[in-house]
């Protein structure tokens, strides 16, 4: 069950921030949050999708595509603050994939017609989402890139980097531990590998990074697994 915005939930959202206190009024009276828990469904692929812009608050969603062979293909975690389910504003109005809640989530939703009103008010944030829909592009074409052309274990450094990058690292004794917590089948789904091949590329990024239960990895060398790149 869905339930009203206060302006101080947009104004914790980069994507809002610096928008004036009337128009985050107008924009929150046209949003709504919704919560899932973990697991639950947030759309199926092929879903009609409600013409909003969708945002995550709190928690992570996962996005994923299911092969005519059953396979599952993690396409992204998305974290508080993404944005995603962009054919909603500017496609065919369906979901182009499956997103899930990975952990306790709340999703906001607004309405296009109020957004579009923002845009005309304010044209920075219509660059700025631009921005963001462009920055995804360039990551799926780096993704379907190295899907192709790279080794796996280069690949698996790459999406370290990237989470790395994306969600953050806290500094703990020896490293850095991601924020994000990332279990082997994730990470298989997520770069184009068996459950086994990952647990095995693991060991050979040993002793640079560790992996603990509950999917926490600690990297202890950059540096190293840099140069594993080639």
């Amino acid at each position: 069950m869905s339930r009203p915005v206060e302006i101080s939930v947009l104004q914790s959202l980069e994507l809002f921030a610096d928008l004036t206190p009337d128009l985050l009024k107008q924009l929150a009276t046209a949003s709504r949050l919704t919560d899932y828990e973990v697991d639950a469904v947030v759309f199926q692929e092929g879903d009609p999708l409600p013409p909003c812009l969708h945002v995550v608050v709190t928690g992570q969603l996962r996005v994923v595509k299911l092969a005519a062979s059953g396979k599952e293909t993690i396409l992204r975690l998305l974290p508080p603050g993404e944005v995603f389910a962009a054919p909603a504003l500017f496609g065919n109005g369906q979901s182009p994939a499956t997103v899930v809640a990975a952990t306790a989530a709340t999703v906001l939703t607004l309405e296009r017609q109020a957004l579009l009103q923002g845009f005309a008010q304010t044209p920075e944030l219509a660059v700025h989402l631009l921005v963001v829909f462009n920055q995804r592009l360039q990551e799926l074409h780096s993704r379907v890139h190295g899907l192709v052309s790279e080794r796996a274990i280069v690949r698996l450094v790459h999406y370290l980097e990237h989470v790395a990058a994306e969600q953050g690292t806290v500094t703990v004794a020896g490293g850095e531990e991601l924020k994000a917590k990332l279990t082997y089948y994730q990470i298989a789904r997520t770069i184009g590998i068996t459950y086994e091949e990952c647990v095995r590329l693991f060991k050979q990024l040993q002793p640079g990074v560790s992996y603990r239960r509950g999917g926490k990895i600690t990297v202890t060398d950059w540096q190293g697994l840099r140069e594993m790149k080639g």
